[in-house]
């Protein structure tokens, strides 16, 4: 059983990740696409926050959060080398979507970040309910 504070933690930072994912979702319908990938890139984010909140680390800055993730859960195989390249995506569409004023995003590009960032929920969750409580 994990430290109270880092579970209360972790799961805060899961809500977050869930609004996120019904944000998009919303922004979805609206047809409103650099939102979309803006909130599913963040789902991503808060995702990969609320595991590393297990290990009482966190960062300022995007690219530490992204590190430590790839290179304590990634790497280790604690979760599948495709979720690199889900990270990636997510990143660099939602970058050029809220920086680059010419930046179209297709509704097809926006609903496979969706897609992308409900599996990669749902493996973090699995993972930390799984650490919150282990089985016995």
């Amino acid at each position: 059983m994990l430290d109270e504070t880092k579970s209360a933690l972790a799961n805060v930072r899961l809500i977050q990740a869930r609004e996120c994912l019904q944000d998009a979702e919303m922004m979805l319908a609206a047809e409103s696409f650099k939102s979309v990938a803006n909130r599913s890139y963040y789902c991503i984010f808060h995702s990969m926050r609320a595991v590393l909140a297990l290990d009482s680390f966190d960062s300022k800055k995007h690219s530490g959060i992204i590190a430590t993730f790839r290179q304590r859960y990634i790497k280790t195989g604690i979760f599948p080398a495709n979720f690199s390249g889900i990270i990636t995506s997510a990143f660099e569409v939602r970058n050029d979507s809220d920086y680059q004023d010419f930046y179209i995003i297709s509704k097809e590009k926006v609903e496979n970040q969706i897609a992308n960032a409900k599996v990669f929920l749902t493996a973090i969750e699995d993972y930390i309910r799984e650490k919150i409580q282990p089985s016995a």
